[in-house]
């Protein structure tokens, strides 16, 4: 019977060896999917920057050390405590990393039947020091009227203004050109957006629309 017990115990503790092994594979396994996203996402974000090209080769040094670091979680330390430092100093640069699962993109006009397609919409004033919007119901000339009687004691400085339809799909924001906006006009707001860190910051401030 003590032999029988001795038996059992041995049996048992190779066992709960093996399920502790098992566990801590899949812990170190489901850390490294974790820090190969976030090194995507960060890949993603700064790949719509203009100070990409200064990081490109650091990047692709972390995803070479993840690649390699089978068996080891030594690399993937390594990589993520680099991945936050620099996720960390972007944000003081004031880089809303949030916007890497974001798009942006510009299609067209639409008339009053896009509603049906979800579409709302937007007057926007791009200025020196700001961007403002109105967003509803209403025509687009009377929420421009009611944006510029909202701004018209302030001191700002509109250089463009734009009458638009918006939808978001998915992860993307679509915007459309009204009847009301000038094709000059839209190709003005497409050619000021294709500066990075201004397309980045348009989306900063439209991501809040429903």
């Amino acid at each position: 019977m003590a032999l029988g017990r001795m038996v059992g115990s041995g049996a048992t503790m190779k066992g709960l060896r093996s399920s502790g092994l098992a566990s801590l594979a899949s812990s170190l396994s489901e850390r490294r999917a974790s820090t190969w996203v976030l090194l995507s996402d960060t890949t993603n974000f700064l790949s719509r920057t203009s100070v990409f090209p200064q990081y490109e080769a650091e990047l692709m040094e972390m995803r070479r050390l993840l690649g390699s670091s089978s068996g080891s979680s030594e690399n993937e330390r390594l990589v993520r405590k680099e991945l936050t430092e620099l996720r960390q100093a972007l944000r003081l640069q004031g880089y809303d990393l949030s916007l890497g699962k974001l798009e942006l993109s510009f299609q067209g006009w639409r008339n009053d039947a896009s509603t049906v397609e979800g579409f709302r919409r937007l007057v926007l004033f791009l200025g020196k020091n700001g961007i403002w919007y109105a967003c509803g119901e209403d025509n687009h000339m009377a929420l421009h009227d009611q944006l510029d009687a909202a701004l018209r004691a302030t001191d700002a400085e509109i250089f463009q203004k734009h009458y638009l339809w918006y939808h978001w799909n998915h992860g993307q924001l679509i915007l459309s050109a009204s009847d009301t906006e000038r094709r000059d006009d839209f190709e003005a707001l497409k050619a000021w957006s294709e500066q990075p860190e201004r397309r980045l910051y348009l989306l900063s401030q439209l991501k809040k629309l429903q």
